[in-house]
């Protein structure tokens, strides 16, 4: 489909006439001719001034003017919707105080959704423990063996069925009676969600306790 910078051009081309010729005897700055025969709109005045410079180009070339105004009106509208509607679609997200108060607004709420499911998952995890002493598979001489390690906060602790002392920060301790058959120590520990996390260490008793 034949357009005016095209329709332009290639007469100009073919009466071997330099842009620089056109600009010297119609008077139309070079850049101007150029972005007509490009048909960049943007780079060019308003509309009816870019209409004259058609007319004074294809006067100077011997073409019809009225069929080069005709090529114009179409491309060059054509060309004005699309940038309008690009402008529009700009303006549409441009950026405002709403804009703002909405995002932070919902980066609030994002932050406290995720603050809740971490202390609810921290509620409903089970309870970690760390046996300090004793240690895997030491071996005992006495008939009492002191039990101690570190437990999650708040979370309750027994060991072999007998409930040990829980400070503030989770530390535990307790003495247990060790009889000859006593194989391991049994830590307990138990969230106030009910949950339960069990942790074993074997130890091996004397046989001359």
């Amino acid at each position: 489909m034949i357009t005016v910078g095209r329709y332009l051009k290639e007469e100009r081309v073919k009466q071997g006439k330099l842009i620089a010729e056109l600009s010297r005897e119609t008077r139309i700055k070079m850049e101007f001719i150029k972005a007509i025969e490009k048909e960049n709109w943007t780079a060019l005045p308003d509309y009816s001034v870019v209409v004259g410079f058609v007319k004074n180009l294809a006067s100077y070339l011997d073409l019809d003017r009225e069929r080069a105004v005709a090529l114009l009106r179409r491309d060059y509208v054509h060309v004005k919707k699309e940038v309008g509607r690009k402008s529009k679609i700009l303006t549409m997200f441009k950026w405002n105080p709403q804009m703002t108060f909405g995002i932070g607004f919902i980066l609030i709420i994002l932050t406290l959704l995720g603050y809740l499911g971490y202390q609810y998952y921290r509620f409903t995890r089970p309870p970690k423990i760390e046996i300090i002493a004793p240690s895997e598979e030491q071996v005992i001489y006495e008939s009492e063996l002191y039990v101690y390690g570190i437990a999650s906060k708040g979370a309750s602790v027994e060991v072999n069925e007998q409930p040990a002392q829980v400070d503030e920060n989770g530390n535990f301790s307790t003495i247990i009676k060790v009889l000859p058959e006593t194989s391991s120590v049994r830590v307990v520990a138990k969230s106030r969600m009910g949950k339960e996390m069990v942790v074993e260490r074997k130890i091996i008793v004397s046989k001359t306790n």
